[in-house]
């Protein structure tokens, strides 16, 4: 307890005033601690933002691969599309070996809007067939997306520009080469030219119309094949 004779003398003789540069520092230290205080909340309250932006990308993609298609090609290596990719650009150049069709499931299918193959046989016949009709054949450009469909069904999506000379005549073809692949093998092969859906019975609106093209189709790669002798692989 403050004696009564002491506070009277601290109340009638308060302590002196700070020195002018003591204030000065003290008012200077004191924004600077607010200034520090401030920039930290503001780097913690953006990595806040940021870690929550991710988890809200993370949360979407999540939910497209349960209901339905997702794009891996952007955040991981397209594991599967690269060792299918280098099999698909010899089978368009016209310089496809026995092991290139390997890539293929025993009962795949291929089509574009002339034929529809079934089988790896009639695939052979059909890309075979090639360097009978063209003296070049190459896809010159092309852009690669990989997506996981539901059931673990992977779609390769090729877009790309292709080059055939006919005749002496050069020929430019934008495409849109679709593969849906299971446990590694290519079980559906679509090219899609100026990237316009494949007409067929199932696509077609008019299921009589749709069959009609179906079976020009089929036909035309019967002819295909009884050329290429039934697929047979040429001999070196």
């Amino acid at each position: 307890m403050i004696p009564v004779r002491s506070a009277f003398n601290i109340l009638n003789h308060p302590p002196p005033a700070l020195p002018l540069f003591l204030i000065r520092y003290s008012s200077s230290s004191t924004n600077n601690l607010l200034r520090s205080a401030m920039e930290t909340y503001s780097k913690d309250n953006k990595e806040a933002k940021k870690d929550e932006q991710q988890q809200q990308q993370q949360q979407q993609q999540r939910e497209a691969c349960d209901n339905g298609a997702c794009d891996v090609s952007s955040n991981q290596s397209n594991k599967v599309a690269d060792d299918i990719l280098p099999h698909i650009l010899n089978l368009y150049a016209s310089r496809a070996s026995p092991q290139d069709f390997e890539i293929y499931a025993p009962d795949a299918s291929f089509e574009d809007p002339l034929m529809c193959a079934r089988g790896v046989k009639q695939i052979k016949s059909a890309f075979y067939s090639l360097s009978k009709v063209f003296s070049e054949s190459k896809i010159v450009e092309y852009t690669l997306q990989e997506n996981i469909l539901p059931h673990g069904t992977r779609e390769i999506l090729i877009d790309n520009k292709q080059y055939y000379k006919f005749m002496g005549k050069d020929i430019d073809m934008i495409s849109l080469i679709k593969l849906y692949v299971e446990n590694g093998k290519v079980i559906r092969h679509e090219d899609c030219w100026d990237k316009k859906p494949l007409w067929n019975k199932e696509t077609s609106k008019v299921p009589l119309v749709g069959k009609l093209i179906e079976m020009a189709k089929r036909g035309s790669m019967f002819a295909t094949h009884a050329m290429m002798r039934f697929g047979k692989d040429p001999t070196t």
